[in-house]
């Protein structure tokens, strides 16, 4: 892999290694003649990093600047102007070498969605996109209509074994939920195993499952600490990159096309840097209009969750582990085996439930995790507990991407507009009253003591409101800012392809039209193994017919 070279021509230019840049780096150079330069603003993952190689310490990266770039939000009005973090990766690998390594899919019908909504969009309905979500993973179940065992991603099944575990899902089939031993196959509502992406006991980045495999080829030229500041650009043509590199100031040419894969933040800034995008924003920075696209940096959609935590009358949670010793006994032996308590996230458990009657597909996500404590590694009470992250998956508030100025090296500004929908507040109230009837059950009776968060105390909508406009946190799944399809707020077509210019691509979760229900990596690695094959000419892949689960009743029945 050659890494010196500060100029040159290829074919494509990708701009950010991340979850879908990887993807494509692999299989646009699977042609020789093909020449890739991949760049990406952060640094390299070498095997010595544990942070982001040791799925238990995935709060890590999420939380140091060495491997993310740290946004944050403007105040969100809704929230008590709260400034809410937004980390996203900036290594190689990207965000999916800093995440909470869940594999999940999203529903069926969200995909159906996308096309159903948008005529132009018929080939991403799921009978298109379910190939690729199986060309893309080695399942560790093994092969079927849905998974597949032959995909560069390596994807692991939870192991549920623990006493906490065990007792959650029992108080699920308690409360009257459905059992699904795959909430990426024919059934994701109910609950069961939780998938993630790892491989031997080792996070699964892309840039381990898809870009390390490939890195010797002559046609693939990989730049780190390469940070993109403007597209070249000959009237509507697209020809190359403008990018910094240390001290040094590099531009690279692009013969066919440069692909952003820079994700939802990232991606509208370079854009409207370049002059692409609304065009009363680029005039208020001194930036000329190339091509006016007024939904660049629009429709930012997230996921929102709340931690529902239990005190642990038994001495069962992973509590015994959080000091120094129980962290370096388990450190080392994932450090000399890659097993034991370090080899996971501890999700193996989660689930997908409807909040209500007359909902077609769950729209409240769970995980499961069997200690109290935060993403920010905080414990509400410093002794055994357990939790539930769970929060709705389809708001309909939208928020934006601005420019906070034409400087490429100031970071953008960001507002999600979260929980500024009534039926947020609704869904969320429901989320933690549901909750609380599993928490209930009389499995979970030998270990459940009081609640720590929300408090049983806190039981009227108002005090419940209070509650939520002060521990909502982001599930940190930003997406949608260029979305795809044929309407006016468009960025990009079908084929990814960005309206107004020539020579330009967008692949990764900032081309979704709406978000889809559930953990967002998997889903962007499919979109990258999809818009490869359009890329590079290739055809499709044939539609499948593996049939979907619908709840009977759900117009009537919550469950």
């Amino acid at each position: 892999m050659t890494t010196n070279s500060a100029h040159g021509i290829y074919d494509y230019i990708i701009v950010g290694a991340g979850s879908a840049g990887c993807v494509l780096a692999n299989r646009l150079t699977e042609d020789p003649n093909t020449r890739v330069l991949l760049l990406e603003s952060g640094g390299r993952d070498p095997f010595w990093a544990w942070e982001i190689h040791m799925p238990a310490a995935l709060a890590y990266p999420m939380n140091s600047t060495r491997y993310n770039w740290d946004f944050h939000t403007e105040p969100e009005p809704h929230l008590g102007d709260r400034i809410m973090h937004c980390p996203r990766g900036r290594v190689l690998g990207g965000s999916s070498a800093i995440n909470g390594m869940v594999y999940i899919r999203g529903n069926a019908l969200d995909y159906d969605r996308w096309a159903e909504e948008d005529a132009a969009l018929s080939q991403w309905d799921y009978s298109h996109c379910l190939p690729y979500f199986r060309k893309a993973n080695t399942w560790e179940g093994g092969a079927n209509d849905y998974q597949g065992d032959a995909g560069p991603l390596k994807v692991a099944r939870g192991v549920p074994a623990s006493p906490l575990h065990k007792a959650f899902l029992a108080a699920t089939q308690q409360a009257g939920y459905p059992y699904t031993d795959d909430m990426n196959g024919y059934q994701q509502e109910g609950f069961g195993p939780m998938d993630r992406t790892t491989g031997g006991g080792i996070r699964n980045s892309t840039s381990v499952a898809y870009l390390r495999p490939v890195r010797q080829r002559s046609n693939l030229t990989v730049q780190t600490r390469a940070t993109a500041t403007r597209l070249v650009v000959d009237d509507t043509q697209i020809s190359g990159v403008e990018y910094t590199r240390g001290s040094r100031d590099c531009v690279a040419s692009a013969t066919r096309e440069v692909v952003l894969c820079g994700g939802p933040i990232k991606n509208p800034q370079l854009l409207m840097l370049s002059g692409i995008g609304p065009a009363d924003q680029l005039r208020d920075h001194g930036i000329d209009l190339v091509a006016e696209l007024p939904g660049v940096g629009e429709n930012l959609q997230d996921h929102l969750e709340i931690y529902l935590q239990m005190e642990c009358t038994q001495p069962v949670s992973l509590y015994k582990y959080y000091n120094l010793l129980g962290k370096a006994a388990v450190g080392a032996q994932w450090l000399f085996t890659h097993t034991g308590l370090g080899a996971t996230n501890h999700f193996e458990a989660g689930g997908f439930i409807r909040s209500r009657p007359g909902v077609p597909h769950p729209d409240l996500q769970y995980h499961f995790f069997p200690m109290a404590v935060r993403y920010d590694g905080q414990s509400p009470n410093n002794s055994h507990g357990f939790q539930a992250h769970v929060g709705p998956m389809r708001s309909k508030s939208r928020g934006w991407v601005k420019l906070k100025s034409g400087n490429p090296d100031d970071a953008p500004r960001i507002c999600f507009n979260y929980m500024s929908q009534d039926e947020d507040w609704e869904e969320f109230r429901a989320s933690i009253r549901l909750t609380r009837e599993i928490f209930a059950q009389e499995a979970l009776s030998p270990f459940a003591g009081q609640e720590l968060s929300p408090g049983a105390a806190l039981t009227t909508d108002d005090e419940l409101n209070n509650f939520l406009r002060d521990a909502v946190e982001s599930a940190y799944h930003p997406s949608c800012t260029c979305k795809m399809g044929s309407d006016d707020m468009a960025v990009v077509d079908a084929e990814c392809r960005v309206r107004g210019v020539e020579g330009l691509r967008i692949v990764d979760s900032s081309i979704m039209p709406s978000i889809v229900s559930g953990n967002l990596n998997a889903p962007t690695i499919m979109m990258a193994e999809k818009a490869a094959d359009v890329i590079a000419g290739k055809e499709p892949l044939p539609a499948s017919r593996a049939p979907v689960y619908r709840a009977k009743d759900y117009e009537v029945r919550q469950r």
